[in-house]
C-alpha cells in the first residue's frame, strides 16, 4: 500500500468509528519506517491521535521518531488565534467608537457554524505550505461531512475573500467625491482618508489577498493527483459503505479524486462458533456490495485486530492487501 502513495499530501477521512485514526497513524509510520519525513495533523476536534501513537500531543510538531513528527490542532486555540488576525485587520480601518461593538460581534462570530471549519481551513493551508519542509504530511481528519466541508472550503472562501476586496474597490468609486467632505475635517478624529487610514486599509488588503493566494494555491493542491490524495475508511456495513458513496461524488463535484478505499475490521473467514460464521456470512456479502458499488475504487482490505493497536511499532504492522477487483 505504502508505495503506491507518492503525493505529498494525503487525507484520510470516513465516517466516525471506523479507523480513521490507526489507519492514518499506521500510514504515516510506514512512510516514516521508509526514511520519508513525514507529519501527521489530526484535524478531529474528537483527538485520538495522540492516543493511537500512545504519546502526548499538542498543536505543536513533536518528534515521534527521527522521520516522524506529529500534532494534534487544537480547534479552540486555532479559532482564537483566526478571529484574532481578523480583529487586528479590522482595528486597523474601523472607526474606534464601533470598534467595542464590532469585537463583541466577532466573539458571538467564534460560535457561528463553519467558524471553526473555516479557522482550522487556514491552519491546514498553512500546513500544506511546509510541504518542502516535509515529504509527506498526512491528514487524520473530522467524519466525513466535515471532511468534504474542509476540502470544499479553499475555493468557496476563495470566492468570498474575492467577493469582499471587490465590495471595497467599488467603494473606490465613491472615494472622490467623498474625499473633499473630509478634507475640510482635517481634525475629525475618524477621517477614513487620512494618510495612517490609507496605509492600514491597504495593509488590510494585502491581509487578504494573501488569503484569497493561499485558498486558491491549497485548492489547486487539492484537485492535482500529483501533489495530494484523498483515502475513505469505511467498515463492511450498509451505513459506512452507503456514506462512502455519497463521499465519493461529493468529493467528483470539486474535482478531487478518492485515491482509495480502506474496508477495516475484516472479520477472518475462518470462525467456529455459528454467531461468528453468521458474522462472516454477512459480511460476505456487503464486500459484494461494496465491489459492486465502489467498482472503479482501489480497494485495501484490513482485517480486525483481537486487539488494540497503539505504538508506531505496532502501527507500523498493520497489514494492508489491495483488493481485487471481480468485474
Amino acid at each position: 500500500m505504502v508505495p503506491q502513495i507518492q503525493t505529498p499530501i494525503v487525507f484520510v477521512g470516513g465516517k466516525g468509528g471506523v479507523g480513521k485514526t490507526t489507519l492514518s497513524a499506521s500510514i504515516a509510520s510506514k512512510l516514516a519506517k521508509q526514511g520519508k519525513k513525514t507529519l501527521i495533523v489530526s484535524t478531529d476536534p474528537a483527538h485520538s491521535l495522540g492516543d493511537a501513537l500512545d504519546v502526548k500531543l499538542t498543536s505543536k510538531p513533536k518528534a515521534i521518531t527521527p522521520f516522524l513528527d506529529a500534532m494534534e490542532l487544537d480547534a479552540y486555540a486555532v479559532t482564537d488565534a483566526h478571529f484574532k488576525g481578523i480583529e487586528e485587520t479590522l482595528q486597523g480601518y474601523a472607526d474606534p467608537k464601533m470598534f467595542k461593538k464590532i469585537k463583541e460581534h466577532l466573539e458571538l462570530a467564534k460560535d457561528s457554524p463553519g467558524a471553526q471549519e473555516a479557522a482550522i481551513l487556514e491552519s491546514i493551508c498553512t500546513l500544506i505550505a511546509l510541504r518542502d519542509t516535509y515529504d509527506h504530511i498526512v491528514f487524520d481528519t473530522a467524519p466525513t461531512g466535515h471532511t468534504i466541508r474542509l476540502l470544499s472550503l479553499p475555493s468557496i472562501m476563495s470566492a468570498w475573500t474575492e467577493g469582499l476586496m471587490r465590495h471595497q474597490k467599488d467603494q473606490e468609486k465613491v472615494k472622490n467625491a467623498a474625499e473633499v467632505f473630509w478634507e475640510k475635517k482635517k481634525e475629525y478624529a475618524f477621517n477614513p482618508f487620512k494618510p495612517s487610514r490609507k496605509n492600514r486599509w491597504e495593509r488590510a488588503i494585502e491581509k487578504l489577498e494573501a488569503r484569497k493566494a493561499l485558498f486558491l494555491n491549497t485548492s489547486a493542491i487539492l484537485t492535482d493527483p500529483t501533489k495530494a490524495s484523498i483515502y475513505l475508511v469505511m467498515i463492511p456495513q450498509v451505513l459506512p459503505l452507503e456514506e462512502t458513496k455519497r463521499a465519493v461524488e461529493a468529493l467528483a463535484k470539486f474535482s478531487i479524486t478518492c485515491a482509495g478505499i480502506f474496508v477495516n475490521q475484516i472479520i477472518p473467514k475462518e470462525q467456529e462458533s455459528d454467531f461468528w460464521q453468521t458474522q462472516v456470512a454477512k459480511q460476505e456479502d456487503i464486500l459484494c456490495k461494496i465491489q459492486e458499488a465502489l467498482a472503479h475504487q482501489k480497494k485495501f482490505y484490513v482485517h480486525l485486530s483481537p486487539r488494540d493497536l497503539r505504538g508506531v511499532l505496532e502501527l507500523e504492522c498493520i497489514e494492508v492487501k489491495e483488493a481485487l477487483s471481480t468485474s
